[in-house]
């Protein structure tokens, strides 16, 4: 197995905790729609929004228009408020390996499916994104996981090998891409298990690496 240089992150389920049930809640007492209906609109064009198919004012309208009510720029405000901090919580433990990888000098990078209204949003929400060494945010360049070339516009950024990125990403289907352009992956559920899996790969020493600060 070729050695890690650099590690790649996808945000959501990974860097991020589990959604925010309050926040979903504040999305729904905002459009008034039911739990089916909203959970229907919500990830009926997820996709197209996260690749930048559909800008933020696109994307709402449609469940406002559904909801029956207007997109004023106030509700929209609000929506792509709530949406962020849906996606806001944070796994602690994996920015913990983060810092700890940063502070070895060991690149760092985030390739996540983002809208633009949520990227604008969490970089606000939280200061330590900026210190990732790359971002690579699906929105920004009409692409997403799992299309090759987003793995490769993430690679470049982190000036290093495909063979030598291991990337987490809590999807099977992500997972698969990325091995398919030749990145090293793990699928991460939780974090036991993803100690597990770093052990099994004999990554251990990568958990703990030597501070150069």
């Amino acid at each position: 197995m070729p050695p890690v240089h650099a590690v790649l992150f996808d945000y959501g389920m990974v860097l991020s905790g589990p959604p925010d049930p309050a926040a979903w809640a504040r999305i729904r007492s905002l459009t008034g729609l039911s739990e089916d209906a909203l959970h229907r609109e919500y990830w009926n064009n997820r996709h197209a929004y996260d690749r930048g198919d559909l800008n933020a004012e696109a994307y709402w309208s449609k469940a406002a228009s559904v909801a029956g009510i207007p997109l004023t720029p106030a509700l929209l405000n609000n929506l792509t408020a709530a949406d962020t901090d849906y996606w806001g919580q944070i796994n602690s433990p994996m920015l913990d390996w983060v810092a700890r990888l940063q502070r070895a000098g060991i690149p760092t990078g985030i390739l996540s499916n983002m809208p633009d209204a949520m990227e604008a949003g969490l970089l606000t929400k939280h200061k330590w994104i900026r210190d990732f060494s790359h971002c690579t945010w699906s929105h920004s360049l009409n692409l997403a996981k799992p299309e090759p070339e987003i793995y490769h516009h993430a690679a470049r950024g982190l000036r290093t090998p495909p063979a030598n990125i291991l990337f987490l990403d809590d999807r099977a289907d992500n997972i698969a891409a990325a091995l398919a352009v030749g990145m090293q992956a793990i699928q991460y559920t939780d974090h036991e298990t993803f100690l597990d899996d770093m052990q099994a790969r004999a990554l251990t020493e990568l958990l703990q690496p030597p501070s150069t600060v």
